[in-house]
């Protein structure tokens, strides 16, 4: 299953990323869901206050892995910070890399933009489902 959306650049826009990644998961386990919906949030987030572009989430989902991406036309590279206790901001992608199994940053050929991406392959099934079955 493959979902794709874009999102104009207004704030609006980081909760409309997050229901429609809750969306296209609806049937991934809680945990597992909510870890999603807190990364797409931090992607679109990051997409607001750096890119200022639009953006445009992706879903791609097999028996075995979720991935989700985020694609913006801004410049910038990103990487992880580590800001002091006292800052508000800033970490981002450290949520991201202690909740995804792997993520990473594609730059687009053209060298406008780029996409950064997070896949979870642990934890995809509800397990209340398959008990209930069982």
């Amino acid at each position: 299953m493959k979902a794709q959306r874009e999102f104009v650049n207004q704030p609006s826009s980081v909760g409309q990323a997050r229901r429609f990644v809750m969306d296209a998961l609806s049937d991934v386990n809680g945990d597992a869901l909510e870890d999603a919906a807190v990364m797409v949030s931090e992607l679109a987030s990051n997409c607001l206050r750096h890119a200022a572009t639009s953006f445009t989430v992706g879903v791609d989902r097999s028996r075995e892995q979720v991935t989700v991406s985020v694609d913006d036309a801004g410049p910038g590279r990103p990487a992880m910070q580590s800001p002091p206790a006292d800052q508000p901001t800033g970490r981002g992608l450290r949520i991201i890399d202690a909740l995804a199994d792997s993520w990473g940053v594609d730059y687009h050929a053209d060298h406008i933009g780029k996409r950064v991406w997070f896949t979870l392959s642990e934890r995809l099934t509800d397990q209340r489902s398959s008990t209930a079955r069982a």
